[in-house]
């Protein structure tokens, strides 16, 4: 028996490992979701660079507790999964909330913790709108680029109007 007890505190540490490296870690209740749209779903997860886990709920609430988010441990109540990524605080929110409002009206997101913060249903969905790292850092040097390709036209007609005088 104590094998079995070591066995779950060893389990207890690794999940608490990861949610501690995670970036993003969000409980969502999956009940009535067939095992295709589950499949699906964690395909997508996967292609954002994200994992879903099924964990037993005293395991995972034990390892928010252990991993020092307390405020995360009340969401492992029935069936829930977790979406943990390691490097976008945004995307696992994104695929949750979007698999969420299509037909798959059986997923919910319930909580989660976004760079050690505790985030409830609201400031998750707020989260899930914004662009990805990718799309902000695209977004941030195409508006760069307009200013200097601007500078450089001005500069070049200055450099233009100094040689017809």
């Amino acid at each position: 028996m104590s094998q079995s007890i070591e066995a779950k505190k060893q389990e207890v540490a690794q999940v608490s490992e990861k949610f501690k490296n995670a970036k993003a870690v969000i409980a969502f209740k999956y009940q009535g979701l067939s095992v295709y749209k589950f499949q699906e779903l964690r395909k997508e997860m996967r292609a954002n660079g994200c994992e879903i886990s099924v964990i037993k709920n005293n395991i995972t609430s034990r390892a928010a507790k252990e991993a020092g988010y307390e405020g995360l441990a009340d969401a492992f109540v029935g069936p829930v999964a977790v979406a943990i990524s390691n490097d976008d605080v945004v995307a696992p929110a994104k695929v949750l909330f979007k698999a969420a409002g299509e037909e798959n009206a059986k997923v919910e997101v319930v909580k989660g913790v976004v760079d050690g913060d505790i985030y409830d249903f609201d400031k998750l969905k707020a989260l899930s709108t914004l662009p990805s790292y990718e799309t902000l850092l695209t977004q941030l040097a195409a508006g760069m680029l307009g200013t200097l390709s601007q500078l450089s036209i001005g500069l070049n007609m200055l450099v233009e109007k100094g040689q017809e005088a």
